[in-house]
């Protein structure tokens, strides 16, 4: 139940964030990612952003919005981002991404977890 909650929040806020818009001939049934802006991150999150996606190449990853933070020994920060494969006619997907930034100033992701908007779709139960 609370899993649920969870997923319907997300969408709920991607849903909020992402302006609608027009989206050549969608398929009867299937869902279709929206474009989004990236946003700019409070100065600290971005600057983890930043370490922790240097040098990371074959996609594009664009924050959407900053859902959490976690004060460790350095920062916990869970990004919403959308992720753009480096590739012809690419299909963004979204993602929560989870970077941890260090007391020395490194940062890296600890986990990506992608979100799939069809599996969720469906009423629980």
């Amino acid at each position: 139940m609370k899993r649920t909650i969870i997923r319907i929040a997300i969408l709920t806020l991607i849903l909020a964030l992402c302006a609608a818009s027009a989206i050549a001939e969608p398929l009867a049934g299937g869902w279709q990612n929206v474009p989004c802006e990236a946003v700019e991150l409070p100065e600290d999150a971005q600057a983890a952003f930043d370490k922790a996606l240097d040098g990371l190449v074959g996609a594009r990853y664009d924050p959407v919005a900053l859902l959490s933070t976690q004060v460790v020994a350095g920062m916990n920060y869970c990004i919403l981002c959308q992720i753009t494969p480096v590739v012809p006619n690419p299909t963004p997907t979204w993602a929560l991404v989870y970077i941890y930034a260090d007391l020395q100033g490194n940062a890296s992701i600890t986990n990506v977890y992608e979100l799939y908007i069809d599996r969720h779709s469906t009423p629980a139960n």
